[in-house]
């Protein structure tokens, strides 16, 4: 696919810190920039990263008609560079979409805006391992008007950013508080799109939970307070007695992970036993007790896998294999990692190559 290119005429790239990227602070030089009106997608283009104007009465300003992806750019070891499963993050942009009355983005048209706009930024990408460019794929609704209904326009953008890990903690075992009474959604709602509703409606309970030292939140279901469903920015899972379990998609309310289905695909290849299904809470807390709960970790593209050390439901304070990272967490971890920077066998064919 052709695209124009409008470059930049004042380079950012002197002004990152690259010892402190943390996650998301700077933006790169340019975005990946397509239209949607009169019932297609056209104008593909890339342009300087800069402000946008809108108007006041835009739509998703009010009725939060948007939805969003991220993914991530490695450096391969061998040369080049790899996109870790870009068509992945397409088809689940065009899952959300469905649940906003989003129209689809054309998977091609995802997947070469990402390669296009990385080849450009491609300076951008941290060297150090553990570092990567997170590129954060979006479309919103553009029309405006006051009246509840879905936008006949909408813009796609993919943006992107240097980042280091997404936790401060790193690979360290982070803090989590399991919720008790806050939710952030039900079946037959939007927690199965990546939809910035899901993101708000997590934040009066995150910033409480990071206020008291906690990491982030555990949801559970909406409806009996009973059932777990993920954690603010990952999916999770529970290595109980030799198995590990994360809840199963079915529940509606869970969004699905692209590092969780590498996961999956991972532990059958391995031969670990694996089972996606409910999971009442009250079977990790008697898990806990007996002895059995020998891991915790989350999965998610901004942290890969992030293991917990203590996870906190009420009163019961449960550290995991003492609050330090466990076997199964760790080879997850650089297995994943090693296929994305391309020093282990891409066997799936989950890299796509953008060649310099």
């Amino acid at each position: 696919m052709k695209f124009s290119i409008t470059k930049t005429a004042s380079n950012k790239i002197n002004l990152v810190d690259w010892k402190n990227l943390g996650f998301g602070k700077y933006l790169s030089d340019h975005v990946f920039i397509a239209d949607y009106s009169n019932g297609s997608w056209q104008n593909a283009r890339i342009e300087p990263y800069a402000p946008m104007p809108i108007e006041p009465a835009m739509v998703t300003l009010h009725y939060a008609q948007s939805i969003f992806e991220g993914l991530k750019a490695f450096r391969n070891s061998n040369g080049g560079i790899n996109i870790f499963r870009p068509d992945k993050n397409a088809e689940r942009m065009a899952k959300s979409g469905k649940l906003l009355c989003i129209p689809e983005i054309p998977k091609e048209l995802f997947v070469e805006g990402c390669k296009e706009l990385v080849k450009i930024d491609n300076a951008w990408i941290p060297k150090e391992r553990g570092h990567s460019l997170y590129l954060r794929p979006l479309i919103y609704g553009s029309d405006n008007f006051l009246g509840v209904h879905a936008s006949s326009t909408y813009r796609f953008i993919i943006m992107s950013s240097p980042v280091a890990s997404y936790y401060s903690e790193g690979l360290n075992p982070v803090k989590i508080q399991v919720s008790k009474d806050k939710v952030r959604a039900v079946r037959g709602g939007l927690g199965s799109a990546k939809t910035g509703a899901n993101y708000a409606a997590s934040l009066y309970a995150g910033t409480k939970a990071k206020e008291d030292g906690y990491s982030q939140v555990l949801w559970l279901d909406g409806v009996t307070h009973e059932i777990v469903d993920e954690v603010g920015a990952m999916n999770i899972f529970f290595v109980i007695n030799g198995k590990i379990i994360t809840p199963t998609l079915d529940q509606e309310t869970i969004l699905a992970g692209v590092t969780r289905d590498s996961v999956i695909h991972l532990a059958k290849k391995m031969g670990w036993s694996l089972e996606e299904r409910v999971i009442k809470m009250e079977e990790i807390v008697q898990a806990y007790k007996d002895g059995k709960l020998e891991e915790v970790f989350g999965t998610g593209t901004a942290a890969v896998i992030s293991p917990v050390g203590q996870l906190d439901y009420g009163d019961l304070k449960m550290v995991i294999n003492k609050n330090s990272i466990g076997k199964i967490s760790q080879k997850l971890y650089d297995t994943i990692t090693g296929i994305q920077y391309g020093a282990m066998e891409d066997s799936f064919g989950w890299n796509v190559k953008v060649n310099l």
